[in-house]
């Protein structure tokens, strides 16, 4: 009597958990619900005062009543942030790549790139806004190019150093030059860092132009609305204007992880 063979994956792991993108979506939405009830029923069993800490259901409140400023607040936080990504991102690859070509560039640039990673924003920003002027978004932009550009420039640098030396040695056998070894071996194998340190940045990025905001400049933004609600004591609304800014910290994150994800498809990886 021949004996049937079970494979995996078959009728056994019709009952296994889900895994895969179902269980890495799901996980998290759960984990978040049970934390809205928790908090939920803190504040209404403790009688938690709403300056102390407002209840979700009355921050849903005021979030929808006040979409559109929400939104409009989003808006002008997130091109600030935006704009500061790509300058910080772009700036923070290339010194990248030069301080890996040049070991004297690397050697002057590691003290002052330490320097910048902990200068404050709470005494940068007023500085700026002097210099720019308080009309403009600049001071914004700047500062959140600047969150953006150590942790990139630093994986990356990490992501340059990965290679192998045998694969270095193949790129002088063929008599390349400095710069094709950079392009068809060091970058392709710094990608991973680099998108790394990218979705770092995306966050570091809307904190800090939210931040910047708190200080000065124009009026408009996540950072001034919460300033405003809460001198008001509309704390609820001012939860709501955080909550704002929690899903654009969210839409950055996700975006950078999806160019991630796409280039990683087409370069193979």
């Amino acid at each position: 009597m021949s004996q049937a063979s079970v494979r995996p994956g078959g009728a056994g792991a019709a009952g296994q958990a889900p895994t895969g993108p179902v269980r890495t979506v799901l996980a998290p939405i759960l984990l978040g619900l049970a934390v809205v009830l928790l908090w939920q029923g803190a504040v209404t069993l403790l009688a938690i005062k709403p300056f102390i800490l407002p209840g979700p259901l009355a921050i849903a409140d005021q979030f929808g009543a006040n979409l559109q400023n929400v939104a409009d607040g989003m808006l002008a936080t997130g091109r600030n942030a935006l704009v500061g990504l790509l300058i910080g991102t772009v700036l923070g690859v290339l010194l990248a790549v030069l301080a890996a070509l040049v070991r004297l560039l690397d050697e002057m640039a590691a003290p002052i790139v330490a320097a910048i990673a902990v200068v404050p924003i709470v005494a940068l920003a007023p500085v700026l806004y002097t210099m720019y002027g308080a009309g403009a978004e600049t001071a914004r932009q700047f500062v959140a190019a600047l969150a953006v550009f150590v942790p990139v420039y630093f994986n990356t640098l990490k992501g340059l150093r990965q290679v192998r030396p045998v694969h270095r040695d193949l790129m002088r056998s063929y008599a390349a030059t400095s710069w094709q070894a950079t392009r068809t071996v060091t970058l392709p194998t710094a990608l991973p860092f680099v998108f790394t340190g990218l979705r770092i940045a995306s966050s570091l990025a809307v904190i800090s132009a939210l931040i910047a905001e708190y200080f000065g400049g124009p009026v408009g933004g996540l950072g001034k609305s919460i300033t405003s609600s809460a001198s008001s004591s509309n704390y609820g609304l001012a939860w709501a204007y955080v909550l704002g800014g929690v899903l654009l910290g969210l839409l950055f994150y996700s975006a950078a992880l999806i160019v991630e994800k796409l280039v990683s498809r087409r370069s193979g990886g």
